[in-house]
């Protein structure tokens, strides 16, 4: 196993974590906002501070990221501080579950398991997880509460991770072609009868599904590569808003060809 080299800033990071620690503990004991919170209260705040730190990732704002960085590590903190009062866990017990964790699922580092490309470390590491969660199935870890389009990816790298995968690329499009042509043959633009939404739902997910499924094999995150598009979107829109404006123009009142032609400008620049 090759050895990391010597971190000289270690001495620094303990000292800052354990700061960290001591202000959790101060706290706690005096804030009167902190001594009220629960592991229920923080948990939507952190979810939200999870999302911060997504968009600065997308942004690419370092300084932004270090931050919420910080936040999400004070959230962990606290987590473990409030667990530690019920007598359940503390922070050692955390760090020490996850450092556990990681050396039992790396068993091509840290045993005598043969892992020489990526694929076998993710089949590894998921088959792993199976039996040590005892899972009657492999998507059982998958959480429930995920979003939708996350979801789907953790479904298909799952399933991937025990061989129930296609091989190629090409035939993963070949069935977004299947799934896309399907949707289009029952729910034909000009055919003007009344749609039934449930069975146009079904439809539409399978596509959506196997779009998913092909973003894995380009290496493509389909979560940020919409979130992309939404935020090229509002950045359109609102030049689109702001120019229109200044030419003292109402944009409730303009056509779609007045509109349209500010959104021209506007993916110009």
């Amino acid at each position: 196993m090759i050895q990391p080299p010597k971190d000289l800033n270690r001495k620094e990071k303990l000292e800052a974590f354990d700061r960290l620690l001591t202000i959790m503990d101060e706290l706690r004991l005096n804030c009167p906002w902190d001594k009220k919170q629960t592991l229920e209260s923080i948990r939507h705040l952190t979810i939200e501070e999870t999302y911060e730190l997504s968009d600065a990732i997308l942004n690419n704002d370092l300084d932004e990221i270090k931050k919420e960085i910080g936040d999400l590590m004070l959230h962990m903190v606290f987590y473990a501080k409030i667990a530690s009062e019920k007598n359940a866990f503390d922070i050692t017990d955390a760090l020490n579950s996850i450092c556990d964790k990681l050396v039992h699922r790396h068993p091509h580092i840290y045993g005598d398991v043969e892992a020489t490309d990526e694929e076998t470390v993710k089949a590894n590491w998921e088959k792993i997880k199976l039996k040590e969660k005892g899972n009657r199935s492999v998507l059982g870890g998958v959480p429930k509460s995920l979003p939708a389009m996350v979801k789907a990816v953790r479904i298909q790298d799952k399933a991937r991770g025990v061989g129930f995968d296609w091989e190629e690329k090409e035939q993963v499009w070949e069935k977004v072609e299947e799934e896309m042509n399907e949707f289009k043959k029952e729910f034909d633009v000009s055919n003007e009868a009344e749609i039934n939404k449930e069975k146009a739902m079904g439809e539409f997910g399978d596509m959506l599904f196997s779009l998913v499924n092909y973003s894995r094999f380009i290496d493509i995150d389909p979560e940020e590569a919409l979130e992309r598009t939404n935020l090229k979107f509002i950045k359109r829109f609102q030049y689109l808003e702001s120019e229109s404006a200044k030419d003292g123009k109402n944009i409730a009142d303009m056509s779609l060809a007045e509109m349209d032609k500010y959104w021209e400008k506007a993916k110009s620049i």
